[in-house]
């Protein structure tokens, strides 16, 4: 398949997880991917295995949620491969906490990484994405769309990216560009080791939020990705799209 033959992509969070799956399935399909993490070790493995497929890439380094690296980053993206085609918005954060031992820092930070580095990555590419008829897909979650034990942050986060997914595929919806979400649930990623349960979680409460099917595999995240960002979804926008076993059925 080639449905990203001659676009250029964008990915954040590309280092690991969902992420590189996602910038890997892009490349597989002919797209010339930035992989974008705020480790650059790890955006250059996953580049450096994309070139081995016979793909085209390039790795660098962003801290999402400083404006500032955010707009250097969509510059040399521009400087490297182009303009963005298609702008994957994929690192995250998270943790398990009491709500009431849930230090603001945390707080601030999950907010900032996953629903404010989120906006500022779509502000920064939109100018791009205007001239080209381009397409953002951000990740949101489950924890996004329903209640989830000792997620107060994670879900606020999440919650966001799914207004701000449909508040930004209104407001473009007359001017060529398409905003849409996915929403996994537990996927076997590096990030799942940083939600160590709090003391004295409640097996009744966690049993809301596991799927009997299981963890969903990143792979599987990545081509619906792929799927929502190419010109087969063309007449998809404002919408999100679960992955995660049922538990929002």
């Amino acid at each position: 398949m080639g449905r990203f033959t001659g676009k250029v992509a964008l990915v954040t969070g590309a280092g690991s997880g969902i992420g590189r799956a996602t910038a890997l399935r892009l490349a597989a399909e002919g797209g010339a991917v930035a992989c974008v993490d705020l480790d650059e070790e790890a955006a250059g493995k996953t580049a450096a295995q994309m070139a081995e497929e016979g793909g085209r890439g390039t790795a660098l380094r962003c801290d999402v949620a400083d404006p500032g690296s955010v707009r250097s980053c969509v510059a040399d993206v521009v400087g490297a491969l182009g303009p963005p085609d298609v702008v994957c918005n994929i690192a995250g954060i998270g943790m398990f906490a009491h709500t009431v031992d849930h230090g603001l820092d945390d707080w601030n930070r999950i907010m900032a990484v996953n629903l404010t580095g989120t906006f500022l990555m779509c502000q920064a590419a939109l100018p791009h994405l205007l001239d080209r008829g381009g397409n953002i897909v951000n990740t949101a979650s489950n924890a996004g769309l329903k209640g989830q034990p000792y997620s107060a942050a994670y879900c606020a986060s999440k919650g966001g990216v799914v207004a701000l997914t449909r508040a930004l595929a209104c407001e473009y919806l007359e001017r060529g560009v398409r905003v849409n979400a996915v929403a996994p649930g537990g996927i076997e990623t590096p990030m799942h080791a940083q939600f160590a349960l709090p003391d004295g979680a409640s097996p009744a409460l966690l049993a809301r939020i596991v799927s009997p099917m299981g963890f969903g595999r990143p792979e599987e995240v990545a081509a619906l990705i792929a799927f929502v960002a190419c010109d087969e979804a063309r007449h998809v926008t404002g919408s999100v799209f679960t992955l995660d076993g049922g538990i929002t059925a």
